[in-house]
């Protein structure tokens, strides 16, 4: 069980750190990661079954899910389409790109291919690690994109990435271009969306045309467990909370299906939880900022 919670949890978590990218650093409502999931996903699973090294697959999901997002990026800045538009409109047309890059097929199945977790589950069997090996080289996995991360936002383009979901008329009066920036952010988002569709298809056994249906959404209330879990203005702990949001999420959605049946829930009813948890979030996180506004305003009145 707590296997199985933390191995979901750093899947799904490196998709949320896209969300993160997009909705907290860009302030862009962006709906391609429902698309770029199963799209990172079908483009693993074709390139394994072709017999392609797993991390040349998994480099190529990657830039699968970018070019899905640099789409978004064109489609909202030169047709002047917003944000959130752009982004079903890219998840709708990448429905049939899938199924053109599995044949036809609405799913294709990796039971007969040696996969990277495979690999590293025959490896890790030889110091009797094998049921820990993906989860030990997930956690590495994650922490390796969380430190490059955490020096991309601190170099000068990745300060500028982040001012200018704060301020883009700021970024336009330094002589900068933000829809490059922009474009470029939804890029590496969308990659890393990409990358977690190809791990989740390594993981599962599969890759499924319809495996992205409300991961954006799973996103968000991943984001938002970890703001509610962990308050820091440092770039390295937001990413790192972001993970432990989505394991905590991982749980919560694994509680309510191996425990939900005591108040009547069913697995029809993950989507509810999902949305009554994001819910619950944005009120605490309100009723939070008021009461630390109050705080200060007496503290101030007080000096």
């Amino acid at each position: 069980m707590i296997l199985g919670i933390l191995t979901e949890g750093l899947i799904y978590g490196i998709m949320a750190l896209a969300v993160f990218i997009t909705f907290r650093v860009l302030d862009f409502a962006d709906m391609t990661t429902d698309g770029s999931f199963p799209l990172g996903a079908a483009v693993m699973a074709v390139l394994l079954t072709a017999g392609v090294n797993p991390f040349i697959s998994m480099f190529a999901a990657f830039l699968a899910g970018a070019a899905a997002g640099s789409v978004t990026a064109i489609i909202h800045a030169k047709l002047k389409v917003p944000g959130l538009l752009a982004g079903i409109l890219t998840m709708t047309m990448l429905h049939s790109v899938i199924l053109r890059v599995m044949s036809s097929r609405a799913n294709l199945s990796l039971l007969r291919v040696q996969t990277l977790f495979k690999e590293i589950t025959d490896f890790a069997a030889r110091y009797n690690l094998e049921t820990y090996g993906v989860l030990i080289f997930l956690i590495l996995f994650a922490a390796v994109i969380i430190v490059v991360l955490t020096l991309f936002f601190h170099t000068d383009f990745g300060i500028t990435l982040g001012a200018l979901g704060s301020n883009q008329q700021l970024i336009i009066s330094q002589g900068m271009n933000p829809e490059i920036i922009k474009l470029t952010g939804i890029c590496l988002a969308n990659g890393l969306v990409g990358v977690s569709g190809a791990l989740s298809c390594m993981y599962q056994g599969f890759a499924d045309v319809h495996s992205g249906t409300g991961t954006v959404v799973a996103g968000l209330a991943t984001v938002m467990i970890g703001e509610f879990l962990i308050r820091s203005n440092r770039i390295s702990v937001q990413l790192i909370r972001v993970i432990l949001g989505s394991i905590v999420y991982r749980g919560i959605m694994y509680a309510g299906r191996q425990y939900g049946y005591l108040i009547n829930l069913t697995a029809n009813d993950l989507k509810l939880i999902t949305g009554v948890l994001i819910i619950i979030c944005l009120i605490v996180s309100q009723y939070g900022h008021r009461l630390l506004s109050k705080k200060r305003n007496s503290s101030n009145a007080e000096n």
